[in-house]
């Protein structure tokens, strides 16, 4: 009965660490939103007569910010190509036959 304990435990371990990382993703994008936001306010108010809004110097922020936000939601949201979950597993089993085995050693 303690292995399902053990299994379970790893389960919830694992389970409580992607949803961390999704409210992270979630944090994240909830200030790049304020933050352009509040620029794109501070933009408007400060431009010149007849000057457009639509000029590259009021989009940097919001552009390079936004391929940070994509990096990490890809990171969060989508499998790794290589490193997937099946991947994860098992080194997680083979780590912990290399602990009890150390352990019985000593």
């Amino acid at each position: 009965m303690e292995k399902a304990t053990s299994e379970d435990e790893i389960k919830y371990q694992e389970a409580l660490k992607r949803v961390k990382k999704i409210k992270g993703f979630y944090t994240h994008l909830m200030v790049y939103v304020v933050i352009n936001g509040m620029i794109v306010i501070a933009n408007i108010q400060n431009l010149g007569e007849a000057e457009s809004y639509f000029q590259f110097k009021n989009f940097t922020t919001a552009f390079f910010w936004g391929i940070g936000l994509l990096a990490h939601g890809l990171s969060v949201f989508l499998p790794t190509m290589f490193l997937g979950q099946d991947w994860e597993n098992r080194k997680i089993r083979e780590l912990m036959e290399k602990e009890k085995e150390t352990k019985n050693w000593q």
